[in-house]
């Protein structure tokens, strides 16, 4: 489990395709990895297979490249990564999985003040999860939501934000991984019984 709160940004090494998917590995510095550890990259919860000093290597499914952009990554690309929480860590951004819904596309970008209001596509079996003033994860970060529309919503990202994210590289027609709120979901599992 992730916070939405990225460590530090990375950048895709090499990515070999093997029998059960691709091995991508990440040039990154987030100090020591232990095999077996869960990393966020660019919204995805991934494990380490193999780690250096300065770099790791990830494996990734066919389920995880059918619903996330990791299928279009190349060589080069940079990615946010935040490492999972441990029990007492502060909580700044919201419960973010790193199990992404979809893939959304970037509508426009506005400038306001220093900030800018990011404008997102998302598919329908994502925006139904999105409220108002509710949580979003963009590519691993942890975002507040609004202006929400039938098939799009809205987000405000800070100077720092933008800085220390992969957010300020985003360009209209990019594509985004989107993980809606989880608790949204587990709500309407639960109320669905008594809805009839």
């Amino acid at each position: 489990m992730f916070s939405g709160i990225v460590e530090a940004v990375g950048a895709i090494r090499r990515a070999e395709q093997e029998a059960s998917g691709w091995r991508l590995w990440v040039g990154a510095s987030l100090g020591a990895l232990a095999l077996g550890e869960s990393v966020c990259v660019s919204g995805v919860c991934l494990t380490v297979v193999e780690a250096g000093l300065d770099a790791f290597a990830v494996d990734v499914s066919p389920e995880t490249l059918r619903r996330s952009k990791l299928g279009q990554i190349r060589t080069g690309d940079a990615v946010n990564l935040e490492r999972s929480l441990r029990l007492g860590d502060r909580l700044s951004g919201h419960l973010v999985f790193g199990h992404v819904d979809g893939v959304g596309r970037v509508l426009g970008i506005t400038p306001e003040g220093a900030s800018a209001i990011y404008r997102f596509e998302a598919p329908e079996a994502i925006s139904r999860y999105l409220v108002e003033k509710g949580s979003v994860a963009v590519d691993g970060v942890s975002l507040t939501v609004f202006h929400c529309r039938e098939r799009s919503f809205s987000v405000a990202v800070i100077p720092h934000t933008a800085h220390v994210t992969t957010l300020g590289r985003l360009r209209p027609g990019d594509a985004v991984n989107l993980e809606s709120d989880m608790i949204a979901r587990y709500v309407e599992k639960l109320a669905a019984p008594y809805a009839r």
